[in-house]
């Protein structure tokens, strides 16, 4: 670590310490059942669950991809930061009650109470691969550009290091470690952040000082319907469809929800984290326009290194350290999600399925050894990473975003009609993968494409207004398979929709709580509005 000094190594030194303290005291609380070691005995209060909705959400890719693309064109990435507190909101006020009720474990499992056993299978191994290729690779990608920066050491030996210790606390401490270690973890990542911003803004003169060094479009959110990036068609239509699938059914953010003590704690950790998402604005993609005004490399083309050039060149001794940490914080947090929710997925989706007689013991002995075998994945993932390219990796991501529109109608239209059957399903989720990967193909070949063609339109349309037109498909060949076959069995939509909640069954509050967290959502998202006034 030739680039820190002595005091920037006791701070992240420190924050190890702390970190592992937590992991030891959470797991010692540990007993060993399910429940315990994949949902920490659902137990867990709304202060937890949304400061680690908070901190699974924010990867060391976050901190490339917000603050490169800020320091590329302004704040309009932003968008999907704030849009994330709406769809926040919606999985509180809408899907957390059908969760917390059902009992269920994982995603794939709701989806097979309210549909069938098939359309969990599908989830399960779409999710599965999804992590292992996506979130563990890429997370890992993005943070050798942050470490390799910032501490100037071999980012293949500190990433090892990384992923043993991420993966001891998780097989050992469970969900619980997991989400304790993700509340300190965001607190890190937020003071190390701010930190950076303020004095960021301090070396360019303040807000009026950075103003004057950018251009003035980088400032405005809303940007013409044939933008190349962030159309204002597709961030209003598309970008929710995402923010869909991405909070209210993919199992890392989920699993926290699940974990909570009841329905309102749930609900109060997701408005929780809903104003948290309001922060990644000012303190990831403002620091990337801060180092396109402050360094002439960064306006140049490396605009992937704005925040760890920032870094490096910008904080006073100690503030590295402190910033490193809250780097190392995203990191880990991610990765720990991802070996969490994916041992989860196939001890309670495969093996579960497999063995339905396995005793409490032997689930929670599989799902540590299914963390021993993902954190072994992992390490596999670093030499690999040496030969693929960046490119692949926006690329490999981008599966993510072809695959999300038929899992979130699926969702949505299934809590809200009780019509809506399994058959339904499976078509919607079937087209929409075989239309997402031939998106995805076209893609990689859009080069020989011949122009003018259907083919060559459907390889260039903006990815949100694919998204929302998949949406829109995938949607309609759900209803129409739905209506043409017969409708589910009363039994197992119960309590499962919007129309079919017994009286007794409904989310029991008191007027005071009740109207506390209308206000403060009301709130929410007026704060939300007016900032995209200000921003327009």
């Amino acid at each position: 670590m030739s680039n820190l000094s002595i005091i920037d190594i006791l701070v992240i030194v420190a924050y190890f310490l702390v970190l592992s303290g937590i992991a030891f005291w959470a797991a010692r609380k540990e007993k060993n059942v399910s429940s315990d070691f994949f949902l920490a005995s659902r137990d867990v209060g709304w202060l937890a669950v949304g400061a680690s909705l908070f901190a699974s959400n924010i990867g060391s890719e976050h901190l490339v991809g917000l603050a490169g693309t800020g320091a590329a064109s302004g704040l309009a990435v932003g968008h999907f930061e704030w849009l994330a507190s709406f769809i926040l909101l919606l999985l509180g006020w809408l899907f957390v009650p059908f969760y917390l009720r059902s009992g269920v474990y994982t995603m794939p499992e709701f989806l097979e109470r309210r549909y069938n056993p098939a359309a969990r299978s599908y989830f399960t191994w779409v999710s599965i691969v999804g992590y292992v290729l996506t979130k563990i690779s890429v997370t890992l990608y993005a943070g050798g550009v942050v470490m390799r920066a910032v501490t100037g050491f071999d980012f293949w030996t500190s990433a090892a290091i990384l992923i043993v210790i991420t993966g001891l606390y998780t097989i050992f401490g469970g969900l619980r470690a997991v989400i304790y270690t993700e509340v300190m973890q965001a607190v890190v990542l937020i003071v190390g952040s701010v930190t950076l911003m303020f004095i960021g803004l301090h070396a360019v003169g303040g807000w009026s000082g950075l103003q004057a060094r950018v251009p003035p479009d980088f400032f405005s959110m809303w940007k013409p319907s044939n933008h190349k990036d962030f159309p204002w068609t597709g961030v209003v239509f598309g970008a929710p469809i995402l923010g869909i699938w991405y909070w209210c059914t993919d199992q890392h953010i989920v699993q926290r929800v699940l974990a909570a003590r009841n329905i309102e704690e749930a609900r109060r950790g997701t408005i929780f984290a809903g104003y948290l998402k309001i922060l990644p604005v000012f303190i990831f993609v403002l620091p990337g326009i801060i180092a396109y005004a402050l360094y002439a490399d960064v306006r140049g083309g490396m605009t992937d290194a704005a925040y760890p050039i920032l870094v490096t060149r910008l904080l006073p001794i100690g503030f590295k350290g402190l910033v490193l940490a809250g780097m190392l914080a995203a990191l880990m947090s991610s990765l720990a999600s991802a070996f969490n929710s994916v041992s989860t997925l196939l001890t309670w989706d495969v093996y579960r399925k497999w063995r339905p007689s396995a005793s409490e013991a032997r689930l929670v002995f599989v799902g540590r050894v299914t963390t021993v075998i993902l954190v072994f994945v992992g390490l596999a993932w670093i030499p690999a990473m040496k030969f693929v390219s960046s490119q692949l990796y926006i690329y490999l991501q981008s599966i993510q975003a072809y695959i999300a529109p038929p899992i979130a109608a699926v969702f949505l239209l299934g809590v809200l009609s009780p019509r809506l059957n399994g058959k339904g399903a499976l078509a919607a989720l079937w087209s929409g993968f075989v239309i997402g990967f031939s998106r995805l193909v076209l893609e990689l070949a859009r080069a020989k494409l011949p122009s003018g063609t259907f083919w060559s339109w459907l390889a260039g349309i903006n990815f949100l207004h694919f998204a929302a037109l998949l949406f829109l498909l995938c949607s309609a060949i759900l209803i129409v398979v739905s209506m043409m076959t017969p409708p589910p069995a009363t039994e197992r939509v119960a309590d499962l929709t919007l129309q079919t909640v017994a009286p007794s069954d409904a989310v029991k509050t008191s007027p005071r709580e009740r109207s506390l967290q209308i206000t403060l959502s009301v709130l929410l998202a007026a704060i939300i509005g007016a900032l995209w006034i200000v921003f327009r």
